[in-house]
């Protein structure tokens, strides 16, 4: 994320529509009564397809997707549109552009309609939408919970046996250095802010906190810098790589088992399909390695809601609408069928049209059992109104430091102050 997604906005604004939930419309959970026509902004394929299946079975509510770039650019598109009253009636949002849609006042609060859609969720999802307040903001879509991929190939040719705790995945890539200094457990990219905020979520991170008219800003917290150092450490001393994902040189790598394994999330095969051809049917997945023996938690990397704008003549409509996308059975089997989605439902991750492994691991037929069970273990994370411009810090500092290989701590305490300047520059009270 380069570019700012948000416009000033006051601290008073943000804590009102948080923390007081004055944006939120009526409580009733009955559609708007009489042919009603919503406009959805989105840009995961396939929600066409399965908004025919709405518009078949409700023809007193007729949903137009219309299809917007991912990400930032929608974003801003639906800011832009709001400052206007021209929002559409629902809106894809990733988990953490919900506070600054917020503080925006883009989103409605949908709890007095939405609210009982809570046990559909895992806790940790679901407090993603609700933003630590008694209010909801969006209906859960999709997740990417964090896990553990490796080759089982390789790791039974140097005898490595998979981690369960940091301490032994460190011991672990320790160990096949030594016996092959060619090779690298892994790599720490600096290009993937959203898989370290990921791994801090997972060590109990809390990046922002608001109370009353104020914000906390911890990115620096003790969880994060704990974080931090662990990767930094192996990174200083050569234990694993420092390039970043994504690149021809990280495929070649993951592709000729130079680098034997990836701590990613659920979406991972997809990737590894095109990144590693060569390596169908040798990987194997498992839960994310633990800080304490015996805990049971993975964080996120990933994953859009379902929102109701502001400026919607039909929230109750388009909150029925939502809750239906994001739970019903057919509509959730529609979004993985055309979407290629993992779904946020916690019903819907086992089953129907996830009861097959993904073809690149056919070697491990509970493919999604296990994910489902990993799923729900997904830790609460926490967002503010800036985090394109944590994002962007986090690039650039922890970029610097993972190629000079120096300290991490640096980088994270840099990331810290740049994203508290820029939400004083804003005007949000920070403490």
């Amino acid at each position: 994320m380069n570019h700012r997604v948000f416009a000033a906005s006051t601290a008073a604004v943000m804590a009102a529509a948080l923390l007081a939930g004055c944006s939120s419309s009526s409580s009733s959970d009955k559609a708007d009564a009489g042919p009603v026509n919503l406009t959805y902004w989105a840009w995961a394929p396939g929600l066409d397809k399965v908004a025919a299946i709405w518009n078949t079975s409700h023809p007193n509510i007729h949903v137009t997707v219309k299809k917007q770039a991912s990400g930032d650019d929608l974003v801003t598109k639906v800011i832009t549109a709001a400052k206007a009253h021209k929002s559409p009636d629902l809106v894809q949002a990733e988990y953490q552009a919900l506070p600054t849609l917020v503080s925006n006042d883009v989103l409605a609060d949908i709890s007095g309609q939405a609210g009982d859609a809570k046990s559909s969720f895992a806790d940790g999802v679901w407090q993603q939408v609700t933003l630590g307040s008694d209010a909801v903001y969006a209906i859960p879509q999709d997740t990417g919970p964090l896990m553990f991929y490796y080759r089982q190939d390789l790791f039974k040719k140097y005898k490595l046996t998979v981690p369960t705790t940091w301490d032994e995945f460190a011991a672990t890539a320790k160990a096949l250095k030594k016996k092959d200094s060619k090779k690298s457990l892994t790599t720490f990219s600096a290009g993937d802010p959203g898989l370290f905020a990921g791994l801090s979520q997972q060590a109990g991170a809390k990046w922002w906190t608001s109370s009353g008219d104020k914000w906390t800003v911890g990115i620096d917290d003790a969880a994060s810098k704990k974080v931090a150092d662990f990767w930094g450490g192996l990174v200083k001393d050569g234990t694993i790589d420092n390039q970043p994902m994504y690149t021809p040189a990280w495929n070649k790598a993951l592709n000729t088992g130079t680098q034997i394994a990836w701590v990613s999330a659920v979406w991972a095969p997809g990737v590894l399909t095109t990144a590693a051809p060569a390596t169908k049917g040798k990987w194997a997945m498992a839960p994310l390695p633990q800080w304490n023996a015996g805990d049971n938690s993975t964080g996120s990397w990933g994953g859009s809601t379902t929102g109701v704008t502001n400026d919607s003549s039909h929230k109750d409509a388009a909150v029925q609408f939502a809750k239906w996308l994001n739970t019903d059975p057919t509509a959730v089997a529609a979004l993985v069928k055309n979407g290629g989605i993992y779904p946020a439902a916690t019903e819907a991750q086992t089953g129907g049209a996830l009861a097959k492994a993904p073809d690149f691991f056919s070697n491990q037929p509970d493919f999604y059992t296990q994910a489902a069970a990993i799923a729900k273990t997904t830790a609460g994370a926490s967002w503010g109104p800036n985090v394109n411009v944590a994002y962007s810090a986090f690039k650039d500092s922890f970029g610097k430091a993972a190629q000079s290989k120096s300290d991490f701590g640096a980088a994270l305490s840099t990331m810290q102050q740049t994203t508290v300047a820029d939400m004083k520059k804003q005007g949000f009270k920070v403490s």
